[in-house]
């Protein structure tokens, strides 16, 4: 038998009908569940099933103002970064009865600010936004938009509204500290252009310019970060001189700068380290071991939803600026 397309979407009408209601009933059973009889809900539930019909969401909240959607925006979601942030996000707004609008703006402000836009049409009851570097142009759509804002993966004491981060500046010094005192005196950079990363160079630079070891050879990748980005990296900066230490600007690539050398013979921590970034999943199970920098990126994730959640809902937020911290982990490769 051929299929025939439905000529329009089910409405309430139908529902009501299917169900012997008033349209009325339905609505208030949809929108309003416990002040309706539960035999009268799962009745609607059922005409519901039935019909296909599909509730307006933003119809719906009209009343109360909420759409129960959370926008947030990442410049990407192949990235091993943001994936647990995004997942904890997820999770704990469903907890707190929210949507989240997933969307990637790339690496940038055009875009971002293009995308936020468009998103604020859907009336989100807040935003999630990665850094704090936003064009002139988003700043005034944000205040315009009156909504609240969490901005995650930085740090600032002069957010748009909230914010829930770590410097990536003192993630740089660190770094550059933990390598004086481990007696590397001839570091490489294996770094991908993105604007955080480039504030851990800076952190990391300065430090080692105060200690006179001067500004280290620098080998530029494109994002995302890759194995084979990481070994063709490693490539380019032997093709430049020695190093008795490789600092890249990720995990990712640092597993790859360890395969390249262990390919031409080099013995890891012996005849050359290798740091990298982030404490992804692999760094501590790689053999060997991958020293790194290690961000809570779940804790991120659940405190951004928090701290949203709880302004939308006019409970108190104590802290509206929240420094996740970073922990320097040392492992077999550095």
């Amino acid at each position: 038998m051929k299929s025939v397309k439905p000529t329009r979407a089910p409405t309430l009408e139908d529902v009501a009908r299917t169900a012997g209601l008033s349209s009325m009933t339905v609505s208030r059973a949809l929108n309003t569940p416990g002040l309706v009889r539960p035999k009268t809900v799962e009745k609607v539930l059922q005409a519901v099933r039935v019909t296909g019909y599909i509730p307006n969401a933003l119809a719906g909240g009209l009343a109360s103002r909420r759409s129960r959607l959370i926008a947030v925006v990442v410049p990407q979601i192949n990235n091993n970064m943001f994936v647990d942030t995004i997942q904890t996000l997820s999770d704990t707004l469903a907890l707190r009865g929210y949507h989240m609008l997933l969307c990637v703006a790339g690496y940038t402000q055009h875009n971002e600010s293009e995308l936020v836009s468009t998103l604020l049409s859907r009336r989100p009851d807040g935003v999630v936004l990665t850094g704090i570097h936003h064009s002139p142009e988003l700043k005034k759509i944000i205040l315009n938009a009156a909504i609240p804002v969490v901005e995650i993966w930085d740090l600032t004491p002069t957010p748009l509204d909230m914010l829930v981060g770590f410097s990536h500046e003192k993630i740089g010094a660190a770094t550059g500290e933990y390598l004086y005192r481990k007696g590397y005196r001839r570091p490489g950079l294996l770094w991908t252009a993105d604007r955080r990363a480039e504030q851990r160079r800076h952190g990391l630079c300065d430090v080692l310019n105060r200690y006179g070891i001067g500004e280290p050879a620098q080998v530029d990748v494109p994002l995302p970060a890759s194995l084979a980005l990481g070994r063709s990296g490693l490539t380019a900066l032997l093709a430049q001189g020695e190093y008795d230490v490789i600092v890249c600007s990720s995990d990712t690539l640092a597993q790859g700068a360890i395969m390249e050398a262990e390919s031409r013979g080099m013995r890891i921590n012996e005849d050359l380290a290798v740091m990298g970034f982030g404490d992804l999943d692999f760094a501590a199970s790689n053999r060997p071991s991958i020293t790194t920098v290690s961000v809570d990126r779940r804790a991120i994730g659940c405190q951004a939803a928090t701290l949203l959640a709880d302004r939308i809902e006019d409970h108190p937020v104590a802290e509206s600026i929240v420094d996740i911290g970073f922990q320097l982990i040392e492992r077999e490769s550095a």
